[in-house]
């Protein structure tokens, strides 16, 4: 035996959630369940979202709006896909490089695929298995689901989230594969909170300045504009959509679940997934009802191991919430559940477009 040796620890997780559960959803959407009060709550929740991810902080300081678009490389590949790549700056001093994929065919569309943790950013969405860990983390988590896209048909953009790929803070940079396939979103969070923002609000600010950009080249039809992400992309695909109608058609795959089970007692997540306050105004089922009504799939898999203890009945008292606020357009909510743990699933990307094109009509 040890000559410390602790037989009970006392933490502190129980009064987290005691707190959690005493101030639940403060802002949530309870009824009564009518179209109006529903779009009266949608605007002030905005607002309020806005305010929490420290987005009018983040505009207010943001300096020069100029673009400044550098294309640096273009690449056909062996199906005839040219992958562009571009830089834009999304701030003054900040810079977004983005891949372009542009279809062999006519794009059918346009989507904005987002990535997630541990693929090295946009390297795996756009399918670059040139380096053999990227190709690893491709197949383990089918993470090029923007060059899938970009297959079919679509004009897919696929950006480095801050912190990821090429945006790498010093203490991640390097081409080790341990180093490559991580991001900085410990170091910018922390440091983004102390200063009054948040990190996701970050990447939701260069996500619409994103978009902004997209506008204004005549060579890419942003009227359709759809928007596609697994896991840290998943999250920021729902923040952004939320927040930015120029969003028309939203996938979220791996990131919907409540965040009681999900982020405060699996409290080993990324930093990036917690914005001051979040739990106790809103749970996931709220903010994804800021979507509505436009067309809405959720990706998850049925043993995904982040959505907590209870699984999928995690998940489903958010689908219920979400549902709630769909029904008020009659309007359905595609709710895809592939067998596994956490990846993204193509088997049924193609039925998803087909609903969303029909949920427009």
């Amino acid at each position: 035996m040890p000559d410390r040796y602790i037989s009970t620890y006392y933490t502190s997780i129980s009064s987290l959630k005691r707190r959690m559960e005493k101030n639940y959803r403060t802002y949530g959407f309870k009824g009564p369940f009518e179209k109006k009060d529903f779009e009266e709550w949608r605007e002030s929740s905005r607002k309020k979202l806005s305010s929490l991810l420290g987005l009018e902080i983040i505009e207010r300081d943001s300096g020069d709006l100029s673009f400044n678009e550098r294309r640096e490389e273009c690449v056909i590949n062996e199906d005839g896909i040219k992958r562009e790549h571009t830089y834009i700056d999304t701030e003054e001093d900040v810079t977004m490089p983005l891949y372009i994929l542009h279809p062999s065919q006519k794009s059918k569309g346009t989507f904005i695929a987002l990535a997630g943790h541990n693929g090295a950013g946009k390297e795996s969405v756009a399918g670059i298995k040139d380096n053999p860990a990227v190709k690893d983390k491709i197949e383990k988590y089918n993470y090029d689901y923007g060059l899938y896209l970009s297959h079919l048909g679509y004009t897919v953009i696929c950006p480095d989230p801050r912190g990821f790929g090429e945006r790498r803070e010093k203490a991640t940079q390097g081409d080790e594969d341990e180093k490559y396939l991580k991001s900085s979103c410990k170091e910018l969070a922390q440091s983004a909170i102390a200063l009054g923002f948040t990190l996701q609000g970050l990447n939701v600010w260069d996500t619409m300045r994103l978009i902004s950009y997209l506008e204004e080249r005549d060579d890419i039809d942003t009227s359709d504009l759809g928007v596609v992400g697994f896991s840290g992309g998943g999250m920021l695909a729902l923040y952004t959509s939320a927040l930015d109608e120029r969003i028309k058609y939203t996938m979220i795959s791996g990131y919907f679940y409540g965040y009681e089970e999900s982020l405060l007692e699996l409290n080993s997540n990324c930093p990036c997934n917690y914005v001051p306050s979040i739990f106790t105004y809103f749970d996931m089922g709220d903010i994804a009802s800021l979507i509505a009504p436009r067309p809405l799939a959720i990706q998850s898999c049925m043993n995904d191991h982040l959505e907590g203890r209870r699984g999928m009945d995690n998940v489903m008292d958010q689908m219920d919430i979400l549902k709630r606020s769909y029904a008020l357009y009659n309007m359905s909510v595609f709710h895809d559940t592939p067998p596994g743990d956490h990846a993204f699933h193509k088997d049924k990307l193609e039925e998803i477009l087909a609903f969303f094109k029909k949920e427009t009509k």
